[in-house]
């Protein structure tokens, strides 16, 4: 029988990829919703603490090792913002009128843009960062951490229809696309998540 391991998230575009990079791994994967997780609270103040923060919060409640992730953005022009407050990068923002019953993933993509305007296309370097850790138990005093980092350029507008957060800002110039203009497959073998999640993988052996 395959080890059980609770993956520690309740985003949907996050538990999508990670269902398909675990896929035939060998060990039975299931998200922290199937066991009434509450999402811990994202104190830390880098992705490693986070992600501890997470998975150790999902073995207390489940009692089974997990696998937590903490990713994000770090756009260089910014000093390295949205960082660990990506996914509420534009929270404090006062929005135009159109965009405020919008999703967060466009409020957030507009407000980036909005602070990079009129930047040329050398300084808008970017990278998403991705930290994985596995904990085999709460009190697990040698988690695995593994992280991936995936480099490329914020566009001057949305492009693409797939993947989720940045990803239609996101210019990965070896595709010469953005990251929403790759297919599943292709974005899951060299994005962040996949780096960090390979590594993981060759870690649990």
């Amino acid at each position: 029988m395959s080890q059980t391991i609770v993956l520690a998230s309740g985003n949907q575009g996050k538990l999508k990829e990670f269902q398909t990079l675990l896929n035939n791994c060998g060990y039975d994967i299931q998200p922290q919703s199937n066991f009434a997780v509450p999402e811990a609270d994202e104190t830390g103040l880098t992705f490693v603490e986070n992600a501890i923060l997470k998975a150790r919060n999902a073995c207390t409640h489940t009692g089974l090792p997990s696998i937590a992730d903490d990713s994000g953005i770090e756009v260089d022009a910014l000093n390295g913002a949205p960082g660990i407050y990506s996914a509420r990068f534009a929270r404090d923002w006062v929005a135009p009128q159109a965009l405020q019953t919008s999703p967060n993933d466009t409020r957030n993509n507009a407000y980036l843009l909005e602070r990079l305007t009129g930047l040329p296309r050398s300084e808008r370097t970017a990278r998403y960062q991705c930290v994985l850790v596995f904990m085999q138990h709460a009190e697990d005093p040698t988690p695995i951490i593994c992280q991936g980092s995936w480099e490329g350029i914020i566009l001057e507008e949305p492009r693409g229809q797939n993947g989720f957060g940045y990803d239609p800002l996101f210019y990965v110039p070896e595709q010469d696309c953005s990251s929403a203009e790759l297919s599943k497959a292709l974005k899951n073998s060299i994005s962040h998540r996949a780096i960090a999640m390979q590594a993981l993988l060759a870690a649990l052996g």
